[in-house]
């Protein structure tokens, strides 16, 4: 009994990690992250957690808005600056938005 009981422990401990990390909603909602113009997801208050957040669905992003640009003809920049439009303006209210003047904002 013993042994499984050290078995539950070491198991609950490996994946308490994984229940516990940062998804994109929860982030913007404790205000950790914020959508900013230029279509990447900005840090409004540093965590470990949320800085790593961050840059990982910016490379997602990306690479999405490469292929859009690549599709169509269009800059990187121009796909980017067209999605931070997008996503600002479908931003849940109380969330943080970059406004163009670089100031962050509750919607």
């Amino acid at each position: 009994m013993t042994r499984f009981k050290g078995f539950l422990a070491i198991l609950f401990l490996s994946i308490s990690p994984l229940v516990m990390a940062l998804d994109l909603d929860a982030a913007k909602a404790q205000g950790l992250l914020g959508e900013q113009p230029d279509g990447y997801l900005g840090v409004v208050q540093s965590t470990p957690d949320a800085v790593a957040l961050a840059a990982d669905i910016n490379a997602k992003r990306k690479a999405a808005y490469e292929e859009i640009a690549r599709k169509n003809g269009a800059t990187l920049a121009q796909v980017a600056a067209m999605t931070g439009e997008k996503v600002i303006a479908k931003a849940a209210a109380g969330t943080y938005i970059k406004t163009p003047q670089g100031q962050w904002q509750k919607k």
